[in-house]
């Protein structure tokens, strides 16, 4: 409850400035968690940070609000800046451990974990999240110590796919002498809107025909809209099935002429990512020169392990169909280029000046992401107002301006470029001159961000940008984070 008028009378000074601080943060809290506005909970704690700089409670709650917003590397800084300010906050090292959790630093986080659990010994969540932690950095370890420079066995290889059963009692759909056809699409988006599962065995038959058929595409992929042709482009899905089935119902199945792209992060978050994406490879499958596929930043094994498909996977299949989907996930295209005009990437632009096309084509996909480089840039970057590059709000790539873009689409002979990974009120933004177009296609993000969804039309004829905004249909009662790992169970703490 919100501390009273006459609560504050009772605190006597030195208390009283304390008291204050957290009557201020208390009612900022509530009224972010209340209307979800966290990106106004960030102005106002800022706010309050300028004039009140040294205090602990205002950077550990706008570190949370960040960590709300996806903003790990600020959160991290927040956090970190509150410790500094008052190294007896406990509530900074928890802060601070999940954000270093949320960049996959699990040693970091583990140490801050260490230090809330030795201060609080009786906080059943911060030990149940310190041994969580615990146990990733074992398995990190162990993953280490078996390794070797031997090319790892697919899992393929230990697949019999062919003598798989499928049982009498099963009912559901079945690929056709081993194909996906337009018929089985149409019967499998039903039955998983019924919330009906895939038999294992044709889930499998999916996962290893959409690994050959992406291990053949180039790192950027290159089409030639024809005229009267136009392809359709959506964002982030992020597990949210019923809103892909939207898009789907207001513009059309995919088809040899109405082809679409989706820009990445069909999974993690949404607790129907299984149902997605293999309704996205499937489609692959159909249609595999019309309909195309980029890997985001969450097709990763550490987003993965986070955030949710790792634990969804297990819960409706096996630990070994997800070490399938990691193999898939490493031979997604980074990028796409379409009439030699427009370029399509999830993330954005690079850190340093001098990428080309050709760098492009010549990035090793097959692996999970460096810290750095072009590849780690393509998943994982932000353009920012200003001009320059500064350091990233996620923590990973950078920001980018837009004397970034226009040099880089000067340099390749490019007109604008087309990204998503961040959730837009409208569902789509345009900035840099409209030269930097973002997307995003999973409206009322995550159950609680209020925010549009959207697709781009792009046409042969001119390549000018038209945008389909739509919002959130209503969906089964699981919500998101459902298969989550319970470290990114922010909590209030």
């Amino acid at each position: 409850s919100v501390m009273t008028v006459s609560t504050l009378n009772r605190c006597a000074w030195p208390q009283a400035e304390y008291c204050i601080s957290k009557l201020l943060s208390s009612v900022i809290l509530i009224i972010v968690t209340l209307l979800k506005y966290y990106e106004n909970a960030i102005k106002y704690y800022t706010e309050a940070l300028e004039l009140n700089p040294s205090n602990a409670i205002y950077y550990s709650n706008r570190s949370l609000a960040y960590l709300r917003t996806e903003c790990y590397g600020y959160a991290l800084a927040d956090a970190t800046k509150a410790l500094e300010v008052d190294k007896n906050y406990i509530k900074g090292y928890y802060r601070r451990a999940t954000s270093n959790m949320a960049l996959g630093k699990f040693k970091a986080a583990l140490k801050d974990y260490e230090t809330v659990v030795r201060v609080r010994p009786n906080d059943k969540d911060a030990r149940m999240k310190y041994q969580e932690c615990n146990k990733i950095v074992k398995q990190k370890a162990f993953e280490r110590a078996i390794a070797s420079d031997e090319t790892k066995k697919s899992v393929v290889d230990s697949l019999d796919i062919e003598n798989m059963m499928i049982e009498d009692d099963y009912i559901g759909p079945k690929l056709e002498d081993g194909k996906v056809t337009l018929k089985f699409m149409k019967e499998m988006m039903d039955w998983f809107k019924d919330q009906k599962k895939l038999h294992r065995k044709c889930a499998y038959q999916i996962l290893v025909q959409v690994k050959d058929v992406l291990s053949k595409l180039p790192s950027l992929v290159e089409i030639t809209l024809q005229e009267p042709e136009k392809i359709t482009i959506c964002g982030d899905t992020h597990g949210q099935y019923y809103d892909l089935l939207n898009i789907f119902k207001l513009n059309g199945l995919p088809s040899e002429t109405n082809p679409y792209l989706f820009n990445g992060d069909f999974v993690d978050r949404g607790s129907f990512s299984v149902e997605v994406i293999l309704t996205l490879f499937g489609f692959k499958l159909l249609y595999p020169d019309n309909f195309h596929l980029l890997r985001g930043n969450h097709e990763t094994d550490n987003m993965n392990q986070m955030y949710g498909f790792e634990g969804e996977v297990k819960a409706k299949y096996t630990a070994q169909m997800f070490q399938l989907f990691s193999e898939v996930f490493q031979w997604l295209p980074l990028a796409q280029c379409i009439n030699n005009k427009v370029l399509v990437m999830h993330g954005g632009l690079f850190s340093e000046d001098g990428v080309t096309l050709e760098d492009l084509r010549k990035i090793d996909r097959n692996r999970q992401p460096p810290d750095s480089g072009p590849m780690c840039d393509l998943l994982w970057s932000d353009p920012q107002p200003q001009s320059g590059r500064s350091i990233s709000k996620r923590g990973v790539s950078c920001q980018f301006g837009p004397d970034v873009t226009e040099h880089f689409l000067e340099q390749n002979k490019l007109d604008f470029i087309v990204r998503s990974h961040e959730v837009k009120a409208e569902g789509y933004e345009v900035t840099h001159s409209g030269k930097c177009i973002t997307v995003f296609s999973a409206p009322n993000y995550c159950d609680q961000m209020g925010n549009k969804g959207a697709y781009i039309h792009l046409r042969a004829s001119d390549l000018k940008p038209e945008f389909h905004q739509f919002t959130a249909v209503p969906h089964p009662n699981v919500k998101p984070m459902a298969y989550a790992n319970t470290l990114m169970q922010l909590g209030m703490m």
